[in-house]
């Protein structure tokens, strides 16, 4: 009865990892012109999904006053077993081939010692109080690890990543880049369909 019990207990142990794996979304999707991907809520870590339109331009000419920071947290390929699953996949595949492929060659490029062996992935970490129209710009900062140790924190939250740059373990870079987008929910993010992947 122990060992039935046992075998129970596992196999429900199996079914709740194997619904967790499919409910952690991953990479970016295109409904019509436009294109869903997820983020996380600044404030909660909460899933957040963010829908730009399609071809539409990456740089803005919004004033720095009038634009929302957006995180987009670099982890590299030493940290994957640790931090799971990301908002955008660069190994095997990218899937986010419109901005993966340049920010992870920033992060090989400035970080050489964290990320030489390459990039496993980056998330997208941002306020989505009042950020109900597609008016706002999102300015990007690219946040980068120090060292290997640190990435294997996974951030989703502003305090946890003003927490590892106050300890020297993480540090911004400001971009030129900003652009505009509105918050969608899950379901509209789910009808969409995967973008084809590009080799990272």
């Amino acid at each position: 009865m122990q060992r039935l019990g046992s075998a129970f207990l596992l196999a429900m142990g199996l079914v709740v990892a194997t619904a967790a794996g499919a409910l952690t979304p991953s990479g970016e999707r295109h409904l019509g012109h436009v294109l869903i991907e997820p983020g996380y809520d600044e404030r909660t870590g909460e899933l957040v999904y963010i829908m730009t339109s399609q071809g539409a331009a990456f740089l803005s000419r919004a004033s720095a006053h009038a634009a929302s920071r957006l995180f987009l947290v670099v982890y590299p390929t030493s940290a994957a077993a640790a931090v799971g699953t990301m908002n955008c996949a660069h190994q095997d595949a990218d899937n986010c081939p419109d901005h993966g492929p340049m920010f992870s060659d920033l992060a090989m490029f400035s970080m050489p010692s964290v990320y030489g062996n390459g990039v496993w992935g980056h998330d997208h970490i941002m306020d989505r109080r009042d950020r109900s129209d597609f008016e706002v710009n999102w300015k990007i900062y690219v946040v980068l690890f120090t060292n290997a140790q640190a990435a294997n924190t996974h951030i989703t939250t502003e305090a946890q990543l003003d927490a590892a740059i106050m300890a020297g373990d993480a540090f911004t870079v400001e971009t030129p880049i900003a652009f505009q987008c509105n918050l969608v929910s899950a379901a509209i993010y789910d009808h969409g369909t995967p973008v084809t992947p590009v080799d990272p």
